[in-house]
């Protein structure tokens, strides 16, 4: 029993030996991490390791009586019991061994599931360091003017996604340098925006914006237009502005005409930058107003050849039965005149520091835009008693100023659509009458062509203007002299007028069927874009088309993805469009 007992005791001390021989004190543990640590930040990790970003290695580890005895491989597969080392006391080696020497093993110094943990933790540091450092030579090693070229090539959606990038990005992006260069270059393509989407009965101001090179749809919300409808739209460069329109009274957001009130405000909307602006409000409230934009000389001025014509007194058209005393009960024009007579009279005599500011402004302006002055005309459209309106305005951006102009002249009639060519705005009635406005001498003069491309009178012709060409898209039988016969077809056709002879040719004739009456026609460049709406099977339909005039003047469709599938079919009446090259 004591031989026995003796043994045991000598057993037991000989596997508390091997245990203590194989314990990792803690102090060790963390000596180890240290290195790590300090190898992984100086980048001097070597081996397979060197990849992940972290060194499991020990390379500095060193143990009495054969190596570490907590062998095990750092491989990929953790928990592999084939890979791992058998300790054994017959392994030659005396004194000082390194663990990891040139055989291909390596030693995990942690407990189970710490070696992961370990290397997620530092690998995710030394990437965001990496990615920190690239950063910062990429902006050390490339200068802005670089940066700006290679920004400037970008189409606008990868332009968008470009300025979420950093602030230095979206700073660059948004200079005026910037678009200037953009507005100069050959990079940008057509854009179509689509407003005035009234969904489930509510106005809900989101602008649909159409990407023609890559026939993409994208949604902007826009809370400035939330429940305002019947609104006009043009573009100047690189903005849109929406002017007048109509809000409801008592149900707010809906398209209700019972009760509604009718805006002069006018809204500018810049795509490049996503920003909204206020401008100078109207002279006169309308909704749906006819619009013309026109490129004016530099010393153009709102107010010249526009006095002339207020010293005359020409007959106002009595259109709808709407007198003068019912427009302006209480003359309130006359006195606002005499008081805006007073101040110009009173500020030329006094100047102040507004004026200063306005004449600065009016250079920083020009200097921005490149040297170019445009100015915005709007005619005709309702008043706020819902009545047709004869007057018109001309905004300067430069003075940001409103200018009443002469009146449409005499028996006219409601304007239906009007468009600028060659310094002349061109404006359409409802009962087959052309007109022009002269811009830089302020009046107006009929228009006598030859007789005027037949159409059938509930679609008005809709005027267009391309490459200093004026075009007419009307809605016309193909049989019968406007007779509606069995065998008739409506088809819509492109006319051109000579401006010289003062004759109608015919163009084209447009592929689809004239199903709204309400169609949408813009041009910019050489490129004519239509959208034509309609309601059939309880869904609204929509068909965007465009023509090159400059060649053939083919039609061709661009987008059916029918966007407008959603849309109430109110959305027929209360559509604009807008074309810019961005």
């Amino acid at each position: 029993m004591s031989i026995m007992f003796s043994d045991r005791l000598r057993a037991d001390e000989s596997l508390c030996q091997d245990f203590q021989s194989l314990s990792v004190s803690k102090r060790l543990v963390r000596s180890v991490s240290q290195k790590l640590r300090k190898k992984n930040i100086k980048g001097g990790a070597e081996g397979d390791d060197t990849g992940k970003g972290v060194s499991l290695r020990c390379l500095t580890l060193y143990s009495r009586g054969g190596g570490c005895k907590v062998g095990a491989d750092t491989s990929d597969e953790f928990g592999d019991s084939s890979s791992r080392r058998r300790s054994s006391a017959s392994e030659e080696g005396k004194g000082y061994k390194p663990i990891c020497g040139p055989e291909e093993t390596a030693v995990d110094c942690f407990s189970y599931g710490v070696k992961e943990r370990f290397w997620r933790k530092h690998n995710r540091k030394n990437s965001g360091l990496q990615e920190s450092i690239s950063n910062s030579r990429m902006n050390i090693f490339l200068p802005d003017d670089i940066l700006e070229m290679c920004l400037v090539r970008l189409p606008l959606t990868s332009l968008m996604n470009a300025r979420l990038v950093c602030k230095k990005w979206r700073s660059l992006t948004t200079t005026p340098r910037f678009l200037q260069m953009r507005r100069e270059g050959s990079y940008q393509s057509p854009w179509l925006f689509l407003f005035g989407a009234v969904k489930d009965g509510f106005c809900s101001g989101v602008i649909h914006a159409l990407d023609v090179s890559l026939n993409q749809w994208h949604r902007i919300d826009a809370d400035f237009l939330k429940g305002r409808f019947m609104f006009s739209v043009a573009s100047i460069q690189d903005d849109i502005f929406i002017v007048g329109g109509c809000s409801s009274l008592t149900n707010f957001g809906k398209v209700d005409r019972s009760s509604f009130k009718t805006h002069k405000g006018v809204l500018m909307f810049s795509p490049l930058t996503q920003s909204w602006r206020k401008i100078s409000s109207m002279k006169y409230a309308r909704s749906i107003p006819i619009l013309g934009v026109s490129e004016v000389s530099l010393d153009f001025s709102a107010n010249h050849g526009h006095q002339s014509w207020q010293d005359r007194r020409f007959p106002r058209s009595r259109i709808g039965g709407v007198s003068d005393v019912y427009e302006d009960p209480h003359k309130l024009s006359m006195r606002r005149q005499c008081r805006t007579a007073f101040n110009e009279n009173e500020g030329s005599s006094f100047p102040s520091r507004k004026s200063y500011k306005i004449i600065r402004q009016r250079s920083d302006h020009s200097s921005s835009k490149g040297c170019k002055r445009f100015v915005l005309i709007a005619v005709g459209g309702l008043g706020s008693w819902d009545e047709p309106v004869d007057s018109g305005e001309i905004y300067d951006s430069v003075s940001n100023k409103w200018t009443e102009i002469q009146r449409l002249p005499l028996d006219f009639g409601v304007a239906c659509s009007g468009v600028v060519c060659g310094g002349m705005f061109y404006v359409y009635s409802e009962t087959d009458k052309l007109a022009a406005y002269n811009i830089e001498r302020g009046f107006w003069m009929p228009i006598q062509t030859s007789p005027f491309p037949p159409r059938v009178h509930e679609y008005y012709p809709k005027l267009v203007s391309s490459n200093g060409r004026l075009f007419m898209l009307s809605v016309s039988w193909c049989e019968g002299d406007g007779q509606i016969g069995r065998r008739n077809k409506a088809v819509r056709k492109l006319w051109e007028l000579d401006l010289i002879y003062l004759t109608w040719s015919e163009v084209s004739v447009h592929p689809d069927a004239p199903m709204d009456w309400n169609a949408v026609f813009v041009a910019n460049k050489n490129l004519i874009f239509g959208v034509e709406m309609f309601k059939i099977f309880g869904q609204v339909l929509d068909f965007f088309t465009v023509c090159d005039v400059s060649n053939m003047a083919n039609w061709s469709h661009i987008s059916r993805n029918h966007v407008t599938h959603e849309l109430d079919a109110s959305s027929c009446l209360t559509k604009s469009m807008a074309v810019l090259h961005l």
